[in-house]
């Protein structure tokens, strides 16, 4: 399998499905530190990072809003002191796609940055 970090998003095609299990189980070894949850009948990947304070906090979610603009798929943030919780999903197929793996490896290699 493709190491998800290298890979770029794919836009949306009209018709396209959320990821079965098999597929999300083929995907999250390279993420394995994103939790899989289920929000109001949508499965979403999160995970929370830790930071000394709101400032660096802050600094890392405007990376991820950087990465976001750049790749156009964006997530929900939430910054807090000392942590950011980033959840990636995709509204369009109401679950997860290859496109939030891709999102959520490439918001690991930002943290492992900073």
């Amino acid at each position: 399998m493709s190491d998800l970090s290298q890979m770029k998003c794919v836009a949306y095609r009209v018709g396209e499905l959320a990821l079965t299990e098999t597929e999300i189980a083929e995907y999250h070894p390279q993420v394995p530190q994103w939790r899989v949850v289920e929000w109001e009948g949508i499965q979403r990947l999160e995970r929370v990072f830790q930071f000394k304070d709101f400032a660096q906090a802050l600094a890392f979610t405007d990376k991820v809003g950087a990465l976001a603009e750049a790749e156009g798929h964006h997530p929900a943030l939430l910054t807090e002191w000392g942590q950011v919780t980033v959840t990636w999903w995709t509204h369009k197929v109401r679950g997860l796609h290859r496109n939030d793996f891709i999102m959520a490896a490439k918001t690991d290699g930002l943290h492992s940055e900073s």
